[in-house]
This record gives structure tokens, sequence and C-alpha cells, in this order.
């Protein structure tokens, strides 16, 4: 793919964390639009409304039955380092509902920045 293979809006308080560099797991539903996401792409994270972006390589993608299984299996601090397994849970749901986690949920590992060495 291109220079810049998907753009993807984060609320702020989780874009700050992809920002700093402390959240290097992203978590998304397995829409139909990230079923060909792949380590070596490029993301970048836009706060919804606003012109603040963000850049990410995709390091790795694996695929989960749902978010909980996701979270104990990346670890809940590299999701959201500042809230328990259980915050993260809840917030995650509230995102997406039940009827979204059964497609399936995707753990992004990123880092930021798109110019490392390969």
């Amino acid at each position: 793919m291109g220079l810049l293979d998907r753009e993807l809006n984060l609320y702020r308080k989780y874009f700050d964390l992809v920002a700093a560099g402390t959240k290097t797991i992203e978590v998304r539903v397995k829409y139909p639009h990230l079923e060909d996401l792949a380590a070596g792409d490029t993301i970048r994270f836009r706060i919804k409304g606003s012109d603040e972006m963000c850049d990410v390589r995709v390091l790795r993608v694996t695929e989960y039955g749902s978010f909980e299984a996701l979270l104990d299996g990346e670890g809940p601090a590299n999701v959201n380092p500042s809230a328990t397994r259980d915050e993260q849970l809840v917030n995650i749901r509230s995102i997406y509902g039940l009827e979204k986690e059964a497609l399936g949920a995707l753990a992004i590992e990123i880092r930021r920045g798109v110019r490392e060495a390969e």
C-alpha cells in the first residue's frame, strides 16, 4: 500500500497516549475495512473534528475472539497505561458494544513515527 495506509479517529485521551508513545496496542473491531491491515502499514490517527494527527507504524495485528481475551493476551498496560483492566473493558465495550465485539477484536501493535529502519 501507499505511504499512508489508513486514517482513523481517536478520542483525545487515547490520542495523547499514542502521541506520547505509552499506548502501544490500539484496539479495534474487525471491520471489513481493517481486515487487510498488516505489519509495515502506516496509520494516521486524528482527533475527530480537529487538525491534530499522529502517524504510527503497524508492527503486528492479532485477532482475538473478545475484548477480554485481547486485554489478557496483550496486557492492559499496553492498551491504556492509565486505566485498570476492568476499567478498560467497560470503556471499550461502551465505545463498541457487544454486537460489534462479536465481529472479532483486533490488537494493533503500533510504534510512534513512520521512519524507523526496517
